[in-house]
């Protein structure tokens, strides 16, 4: 960060009684926290890694992308304000200038308070949000009128000129994804959009689209408990020259082995609540997953100590391909130090293989999304 970014910064969150520079748009020896926050220091040596999304005006981002969706929406704990302006604080000071929000979560809502945090450092951060549900989220709405109308108000949420990335949430099976796409290109055009993305959709649509209006990223569900995407996604983003941006990468919370059969989601504001992998059954059968984690993470982490099931889980996203860039969110600075610390572990490619020669003898339990959520999917 610069100069002027650290003084918006210190004056932002108000945890932090000191900040050491934090070197380019990277990580460096990134901070020293008071005794409300986390105790320890993270000492990163180099930079956060970069990664380019798209081959067509190429979209520079740091390889961990922060999700605000949980900040207020679909994660139980509910922060006030202040809350989530520290852990976005924290992830800018860490060098993560790459933020996702949507018009669907809340639904609004996240995009006000997403905007409204980022305000002080919206010329620094790259913010990336959705449009393809109507007035009513439970209804799927890609038309033109549609899309333009989220564009005037993403824009007004965000307090941006121009949205620098734009995803279509999901598909729309009654507008074609060809409309769909030239839709994107006028707004490209007209400079209301910089560049666009689609989320979960089937490499044959993502074909169709990227031939009308040349896409940046896909997004899509990628972690070691859901790796569909390597058969016939991730081929075709590398043939076209498409980013890739993996949510959930820690399945949801799962993933970092603090989730157990006794975790509470709070059916009112958290989506696992519904979920089949996040039921008791499941969560149980599948922990052992999180076994192997914790022995293959032996001696992995820096400085020879262990890595955590979430940081064995995050590096090997980070190994797999070099467009890949990783989209999580937390709530918890602690978590958040841990995630970024996965940076630290670096996975050869014979523990890759490994890795997957044994993933490959791993049943998981439970469905990742219900029924009428699934049918969004692969479109």
């Amino acid at each position: 960060m610069q100069d002027t970014n650290r003084r918006e910064f210190l004056k932002t969150s108000g945890k932090f009684s000191a900040m050491v520079a934090v070197l380019g748009s990277g990580v460096g020896s990134v901070l020293m926290a008071d005794s409300k926050s986390y105790k320890t220091t993270l000492n990163l040596k180099g930079q956060m890694p970069m990664r380019s999304l798209g081959k067509v005006n190429p979209l520079q981002v740091s390889a961990l992308a922060f999700g605000c969706m949980g900040l207020n929406y679909h994660r139980s704990k509910r922060l006030s304000e202040k809350e989530a302006s520290n852990i976005v604080a924290e992830a800018l000071a860490y060098g993560i200038n790459f933020f996702d929000t949507a018009q669907v979560y809340g639904p609004n809502s996240n995009e006000i308070l997403t905007g409204k945090i980022l305000k002080p450092y919206r010329d620094k951060v790259i913010i990336a949000t959705k449009f393809g549900f109507g007035a009513n989220s439970d209804a799927l709405d890609s038309s033109p009128k549609r899309i333009r109308q989220v564009v005037e108000q993403s824009l007004k949420r965000l307090h941006l000129e121009s949205l620098p990335l734009l995803y279509q949430h999901r598909f729309d099976p009654k507008t074609p994804i060809e409309e769909v796409a030239d839709t994107m290109k006028s707004l490209i055009q007209e400079g209301k959009v910089m560049r666009w993305g689609v989320c979960e959709l089937s490499a044959k649509s993502i074909e169709k689209a990227h031939k009308i209006c040349p896409l940046s990223a896909v997004q899509s569900e990628y972690h070691l408990m859901w790796r569909n995407v390597e058969s016939e996604l991730l081929p075709t983003l590398e043939r076209l020259g498409i980013g890739f941006v993996a949510y959930s990468p820690l399945a949801r919370g799962y993933l970092s082995g603090k989730l157990t059969k006794n975790s509470d989601f709070d059916p009112s504001n958290d989506n696992r609540a519904s979920f089949p992998r996040y039921q008791d059954e499941a969560m149980r059968a599948n922990y052992h997953i999180i076994t192997l984690l914790q022995e293959f993470g032996k001696a992995k982490g820096a400085n020879g100590k262990d890595a955590t099931p979430a940081q064995i889980a995050l590096a090997y996203l980070l190994a797999k391909k070099p467009y890949i860039v990783l989209l999580f969110g937390t709530t918890n600075p602690t978590h958040l130090l841990e995630d970024v610390q996965s940076l630290q572990v670096a996975l050869t490619q014979k523990d890759i293989k490994w890795l997957d020669s044994k993933l490959d003898n791993i049943t998981i339990v439970g469905d990742r999304y219900p029924p009428e959520q699934a049918q969004r999917v692969g479109q």
